[in-house]
């Protein structure tokens, strides 16, 4: 199922297809093998009822999980733009030699962070990762060693931006790893399924009600396919971009 949530248009389609041959199975093999009586009916309603309310409230609260890990991703963006920005004015702070060395390091950094939100291939990522890894070594080596010749309070400070430039991207990645659980997926397909089962079940007569079959099926993947798009970080039209990044950079490329 991962894969068809990290496809989210695929996932809307391949939920709509199954779910109207669900509501059609439930329709015509079901009803015509046991059909409702009138006795039936009122209990048959209630029961229905009861399953797509759940529908909604699981449709509900899957949704505010995705729009909350979207909002924490990209209010990690921002964070990280501002440390890159603190880490980029402190590195003044150390001699000479150090700071240019310091902040050039820094700009090929951001290029890498600029990176990681824009590419979607899986290897592009590996290789920004790798890049990213190996930049922030030399960029603590730098500081760790001109805080060992000169452990000053300014030197100290150098050191604590690159600190939490670290941090910033390890909460940007735990965040980006941060999603909808496979069971949650699991079980809102599982009531999907009842619901639309009970929903064809419950027509008189398939042949004339034909065309309202799809209406639940089609509303169901909609919210399926908006879910998984916020939710995917990559694969998504709604997805994190690196505003703040890229207005660091051009502020730092200005005269």
């Amino acid at each position: 199922m991962r894969f068809l949530t990290d496809h989210p248009v695929l996932f809307g389609a391949v939920s709509f297809v199954v779910l109207w041959a669900v509501t059609w199975i439930g329709a015509t093999v079901l009803h015509d093998r046991r059909p409702l009586d009138a006795a039936g009916r009122s209990d048959f309603g209630v029961i229905q009822a009861a399953t797509l309310t759940m529908l909604g409230l699981i449709i509900g609260f899957t949704f505010s999980m995705a729009t909350s890990r979207y909002d924490q991703r990209k209010a990690y963006e921002e964070e990280e733009a501002n440390a890159i920005g603190t880490a980029y004015a402190r590195a003044s702070l150390l001699p000479a030699p150090d700071t240019e060395k310091l902040r050039s390091l820094l700009r090929a950094y951001l290029d890498q962070r600029i990176v990681f939100y824009t590419v979607r291939e899986a290897d592009a990522v590996r290789e920004s990762d790798a890049r990213v890894a190996r930049l922030q070594a030399e960029m603590w080596t730098v500081v760790s060693d001109a805080a060992r010749a000169q452990p000053t309070p300014p030197t100290a400070l150098a050191v604590m931006s690159i600190n939490d430039v670290l941090n910033r991207q390890g909460y940007t990645q735990a965040a980006w790893w941060n999603r909808i659980p496979l069971q949650a997926w699991t079980l809102m397909a599982a009531i999907a399924l009842c619901s639309c089962v009970l929903v064809g079940y419950g027509t008189q007569n398939a042949r004339t009600e034909s065309f309202m079959l799809p209406a639940l099926p089609l509303v169901v993947a909609i919210a399926f396919l908006l879910i998984a798009d916020i939710e995917s970080p990559r694969s998504g039209t709604i997805s994190i971009t690196a505003q703040n990044l890229e207005a660091l950079m051009q502020s730092l490329r200005a005269p």
